[in-house]
């Protein structure tokens, strides 16, 4: 076998050459600057001048704030399937977004609030999310429902687009594709480089998660964006049927900014940490109590499922507040809390008024409310105790309102509340308050809500609590949690790197492993037992070249392989399940991301090696590659075999190795098809 010729510096594996990265170029595209030549558009497309460079400062500038704040590697056994790591609009190649269509999901809730304010995190992230995409070159479509029940005039398409006109100040023009039943016409973007689709609440297909409306929503698009999340929890066309249809799926900055308060609020890195629970409901999110007890020091219910609590400790409830069939599921956490040493506080008093004389209004003991005598708020011993709690915690969450039946003149024991959080936060107690009644409690009295943490969606929040998958959050592209330390992986990282996706039980890779002490080989496979027993054969076999992650390769490619801190030379895709190539299955193995990935992470000379025992799986994926690699990527025909098969397959293993797959295959006297494909060192 050939070795690296000093001089030169060509490397020879078997008989296929690879070229080393240049020195410069082994800085990946990940720190490449948030800037773009093109960056100012012509003037009909902007409603009024803002300076480009402010705006390439600022992503900038919010991009790195960003990527410090949301980085998060522990779960404390949280279940990744229930919030998994996704791709986001941040960590997605920015080049990748020049001349691309972008479909973005928006929250209407937030961007069409008669009183958007610029101070709210939401606001700024979700109008950013707009800003980012069209700084770096994409074509912009905005898809979302609001309600129009009051004046169909007042927030028609067009009013909508006028308004984020004015956020933007860039020309948002309405495109009415989808009442009529067909594709959007892509030349509207000669005009202007954001499109505002229909009212989605309009249509059925929509609820109805209808995949020919999906689709329909999505023609055209290339990279879809999800960043309503505070639809998360529900299926619909627009945020999870999209989703197959488009060939990059990425949460956009507001919706990551909401996942990553969930994560931050499941984690248990500060204590003590309590719980103010507001709203009603106890036996629907009974799941979502037993949780934060099991992560809580103390719960301090505020609203209605106080009197659930109250209830089942024997105190005397009015009647008609009393939940219908949540005394057992209230009895249930009470005991959980107390098994686990877990304080719960409930009002003490309350302030009353007269059912008959709303304006007659006194404080009673929680214990003694007088009949005829309705609560509307927590009282102000209430109050004093919850103040007295918090300001001894590190951590604090707020979920749901502190409200009762007919209490929405009576803001006392809200006003309370918030001050005295708003206070604490300025201190070293972290706050996260969930639901959009809490949240603009905070903003009443708060000049400075950026010092807390905000999630306006309490309804997705629940779901999480509940231990249920999100379908929003599910339906994007996973990313992998965390980066790699690549010393701990291989005895020297700085070597040439070779990748096997879908590298099973390992053999191929083991084999190449010892094989090749000059070259660090690792396998990407999505069966973490297949990667567990590979890692065990490693550490028997003492091998110190070699290494199993157990990921989807098909959207973690890129994340993982632009970290590493050597060279990229072989990518090999070998014997994919064939269940896995249907043209409607969104997870196949080899797709435009990954083949988008293979060919900019590639270095120049470096290959790509297929093979599988189906000839339909390797036209398919030899089309995807040519199809996909940008230009970059050539077909190599072996002149020196003599046994190649007809169609252009090449005849052997070109490195000697074999997969357990390919032996099984060539033991029963079947063909393997085979090809190499180049990356010149004459592509840019």
């Amino acid at each position: 076998m050939a070795q690296v010729h000093s001089h030169s510096e060509v490397l020879l594996l078997n008989k296929f050459s690879f070229c080393n990265f240049p020195s410069k170029l082994l800085q990946r595209k990940r720190s490449c600057s948030f800037t773009r030549n093109d960056a100012v558009l012509p003037d009909h497309r902007r409603v009024q001048s803002s300076s480009p460079v402010a705006l390439k400062v600022a992503v900038a500038d919010d991009v790195k704030k960003s990527s410090n704040d949301t980085e998060d590697h522990i779960w404390d056994g949280i279940e990744s399937d229930v919030l998994p790591h996704i791709q986001t609009l941040r960590r997605f190649p920015k080049v990748e977004l020049a001349g691309k269509v972008a479909l973005v999901r928006f929250d209407s809730t937030i961007l069409l609030n008669q009183e958007l304010d610029p101070r709210s995190r939401s606001v700024f992230n979700a109008l950013f999310t707009i800003k980012y995409l069209l700084e770096f070159g994409a074509k912009v479509i905005l898809a979302s429902d609001w309600s129009n029940k009051i004046n169909s005039n007042v927030l028609s398409a067009e009013y909508v687009a006028d308004v984020f006109s004015s956020a933007l100040k860039y020309q948002v023009v309405t495109a009415k594709s989808l009442s009529y039943k067909i594709s959007l016409d892509v030349g509207a973007f000669k005009k202007t480089d954001i499109l505002l689709l229909e009212n989605l609440s309009e249509f059925k297909e929509e609820v109805a998660n209808c995949s020919k409306f999906a689709q329909l929503l999505s023609s055209g698009v290339d990279i879809f964006v999800n960043d309503s999340f505070s639809l998360s929890h529900k299926i619909l066309a627009s945020t999870v049927g999209v989703a197959p249809f488009c060939y990059a799926c990425v949460a956009g900055f507001h919706f990551e900014e909401s996942l990553f308060q969930l994560r931050k609020m499941a984690k248990l890195d500060e204590k003590p940490y309590a719980a103010i629970i507001g709203g009603g409901n106890l036996c629907n999110k009974a799941a979502a109590l037993h949780f934060l007890a099991s992560r809580c020091d103390g719960l301090i219910f505020v609203g209605l499922m106080s009197f659930q609590i109250m209830h089942a400790l024997g105190l005397p409830v009015p009647p008609e507040l009393v939940e219908k069939g949540a005394n057992d599921a209230a009895s249930d956490l009470i005991q959980f809390a107390r098994d686990k040493h877990i304080t719960i506080l409930y009002p003490k008093d309350f302030w009353c008024t007269k059912i008959h004389h709303p304006n007659q209004v006194e404080i009673f003991p929680s214990h003694g409310i007088p009949d005829g005598w309705e609560p509307v708020d927590i009282g102000p011993r209430s109050v004093e105790e919850i103040t007295s709690t918090i300001t001894k915690c590190k951590k604090v969450i707020w979920v749901g309102p502190v409200k009762f039946r007919f209490s929405s003149q009576y803001s006392y024991g809200a006003s309370k509340l918030t001050g005295m959080l708003c206070k604490v936060s300025q201190g070293t107690c972290n706050i996260t308050v969930i639901g959009s009644m809490a949240c603009k409690a905070i903003a009443k009295v708060s000049s400075s809500i950026f010092g807390l943490n905000m999630v306006e969606s309490g309804s997705a929040v629940w779901e999480f609590l509940k231990g249920r998958m999100l379908p929003g959050v599910s339906a994007l592209d996973r990313a992998f949690p965390f980066d790699i330390d690549w010393s701990a992986a291989y005895h020297d990282p700085a070597q040439p790197l070779v990748v096997d996706i879908g590298s099973g039980n390992g053999l191929f890779l083991l084999g190449m492993a010892r094989k090749r002490k000059d070259l660090n080989f690792l396998g990407l496979e999505v069966n973490g037992k297949l990667v567990t027993h590979c890692r065990d054969s490693l550490q028997l076999s003492g091998i110190t070249n070699g290494y199993f992650i157990a990921t989807n390769a098909t959207s973690t490619f890129r994340s993982i392989v632009a970290s590493y801190p050597g060279k990229l030379i072989l990518v090999s895709i070998q014997c994919p399940n064939p269940d896995f190539n249907r043209p409607e299955h969104r997870w196949r193995m080899v797709q435009r991301s990954l083949v988008e990935a293979v060919s900019d992470l590639l270095v120049h000379d470096g290959k790509v090696f297929l093979q599988s025992d189906i000839e339909e799986v390797m036209l398919r994926m030899k089309q995807q590659f040519l199809e996909y690699g940008k230009g970059k990527l050539v077909l190599v025909q072996d002149e020196c075999d003599t046994k190649t098969n007809q169609g252009g397959w090449l005849g052997e293993n070109p490195f000697g190795v074999q997969s357990d797959w390919e032996q099984h295959v060539i033991d029963r006297g079947a063909p393997m098809y085979r090809l190499m494909l180049s990356k010149p060192s004459c592509v840019k």
